[in-house]
């Protein structure tokens, strides 16, 4: 069994809120593919289905952000999991919007629901950071996060949202490369695994390996004297050598 947890606080004040796209993911999963409605258990709304024959249990906790693991850890205690067979999805300042990563493990970052995640889940489950931009000032931080997201936004936050719910059974199949690629091209971005591709062509194109100094010193070099007093006094000072 995975259990996929979207991150977020609860209540229509916040719905549209930039913190609460991992609520709006696990959402978007929940109208694409056959689940329960929404119930409440654990401290959070919950439903079950299936994606590529394994059951899922999607959850959005309803402690507010900061004390999501409350429920998430009372979940995976219930179902007696692992800490990799879960999944949280939540948003991430360090990463342009529309971006998105996945992976196993690491650092808090200093987001708080992460926190709670890894005091009550352990710390060995999948992150999924879906990026929402930094306002550029830490002091914006707290009002861009908790600030719903602008009209312009659609155009990359429903293709995101749309490819992840699509392709949603790739979590349970721990297909998180391909996945990471299906969201960058539908984002006009271009498939991690093409980029080592595209830089040795550019390379090939590129002439071999001198640096614009260099060329400088290669081309017109004045020719030296081979004879009289100027040759005779190089010589001295240099000896004999060969080009």
């Amino acid at each position: 069994m995975l259990i996929i947890a979207g991150l977020g606080n609860p209540g229509s004040k916040y719905a549209g809120n930039r913190h609460n796209i991992g609520f709006m993911a696990v959402d978007a999963i929940h109208r694409r593919h056959s689940f329960s409605p929404w119930s409440k258990k654990f401290k959070a709304e919950i439903a079950e289905g299936e994606l590529g024959g394994d059951k899922v249990l999607l959850i959005k906790p309803q402690t507010y952000m900061n004390l999501s693991g409350e429920a998430v850890g009372e979940a995976m205690r219930f179902y007696k999991l692992q800490p990799t067979e879960l999944v949280a999805i939540y948003d991430e300042l360090d990463l342009p919007p529309g971006k998105a990563r996945l992976k196993t493990g690491g650092g808090h970052g200093g987001h708080n629901g992460i926190r709670s995640l890894d005091a009550h889940c352990g710390k060995e489950y999948r992150r999924l950071r879906l990026g929402i931009g930094h306002p550029g000032v830490k002091e914006m931080v707290q009002n861009h996060v908790l600030g719903d997201f602008a009209k312009a936004d659609r155009a990359w936050l429903e293709p995101l949202l749309e490819t992840l719910a699509d392709n949603a059974d790739m979590l349970v199949r721990n297909e998180d490369s391909q996945l990471m690629n299906k969201i960058a091209l539908a984002l006009g971005g271009k498939a991690e695994e093409e980029k080592p591709q595209k830089e040795s062509k550019d390379s090939d194109k590129k002439p071999a390996g001198q640096s614009h100094i260099r060329q400088a010193r290669n081309s017109n070099q004045p020719k030296l004297p081979t004879s009289g007093p100027m040759a005779e006094m190089l010589k001295k000072m240099f000896g004999n050598k060969g080009e």
